[in-house]
């Protein structure tokens, strides 16, 4: 017996020390690919300004996630006219910031009124073609509406929630990279600074929709506030791939605004609707609308 229970102990000791080993060695990959990472990015001003605005709407996203901490969370009416508000900013950033610099990108290339309205319109289609392909493809639970919490599948249907807000935030930061290669720096910071003020109330509605689901308040918290983390990352990737390649740069903006199309028709405006609080979410859409359109006006 006493045998047994030593080359048990040996067995277990030997795991787990290859489990730490693993993670050593996984932790040491990820230091490294990070630190090659920003000598690549230090070294390019666009890539920095991408990372950096980025940033940006990540920490604006992780804000949002405080009033849920430190208050009572909000009725479902404010709730959708949050929502609401955010369409309206990625609407009218779509509009603004991306579909009419593409049109003008794909004219100051040589391209007439038709050739660029028509790189343009298969650039936002392909963008939510995309989209739409992987939300068919790959199995998620829809970003807002609710996942259930059956016991039996709580746990899966949480991952699959989180990828879903994942999936989400890849076309803001991707807008915001795509802008960031562009030659209108002014335009791109509106953008930025657009989707940062709507990543604020996006933080908490996040949170709110995981702690609908049944996760506990601070893990919700802590997840919504993570769920930025992405934006810098295809923020960077978005604009590396258009800074060597100027000619894909209406393509870019398109896919870009195609993405965040299909985004607000697919998953934001529905859910604002869903309650019958139609009012308020469209009043709070149209508010955004006008902001965003502002931003984008005075700093350009």
């Amino acid at each position: 017996m006493n045998s047994i229970t030593r080359k048990n102990s040996i067995r277990l000791a030997a795991s787990v020390g290859w489990r730490a080993l693993g993670y050593g060695l996984g932790a040491a990959g990820i230091v490294f690919f990070l630190a090659e990472a920003w000598q690549l990015i230090a070294g390019q001003p666009t890539l920095r300004i991408a990372l950096g605005s980025g940033s940006i709407a990540a920490l604006a996203t992780a804000l949002g996630v405080v009033p849920m901490l430190v208050t009572r969370a909000p009725g479902r009416r404010i709730h959708d006219t949050l929502l609401g508000f955010g369409a309206g900013v990625m609407l009218a950033a779509t509009s603004f910031s991306l579909i009419i610099p593409s049109l003008q990108s794909a004219q100051e290339q040589g391209h007439g009124s038709w050739g660029a309205s028509l790189i343009t319109g298969a650039g936002i289609l392909l963008g939510a073609g995309c989209l739409m392909l992987l939300e068919r493809k790959l199995p998620h639970e829809h970003f807002f509406g609710g996942a259930g919490t059956e016991n039996p599948q709580r746990i899966r249907r949480l991952w699959l929630f989180v990828f879903a807000i994942v999936m989400h935030n890849i076309p803001e930061g991707l807008a915001i990279g795509v802008s960031a290669a562009g030659t209108d720096a002014a335009r791109a910071t509106a953008l930025a600074t657009g989707i940062a003020i709507q990543d604020v109330p996006e933080g908490l509605v996040v949170a709110l929709a995981l702690s609908s689901v049944g996760m506990g308040k601070w893990k919700s918290a802590f997840l919504g506030a993570a769920s930025g983390l992405v934006e810098p990352l295809a923020s960077v990737l978005g604009a590396a791939a258009l800074m060597y390649s100027q000619p894909l740069l209406p393509w870019g903006l398109a896919f870009a605004a195609g993405a965040m199309l299909f985004v607000v028709s697919h998953e934001v405006i529905p859910e604002s609707h869903r309650q019958g609080h139609e009012q308020f979410a469209t009043t709070g859409l149209l508010v955004g609308f006008v902001l965003m359109m502002m931003l984008d006006t005075a700093l350009a």
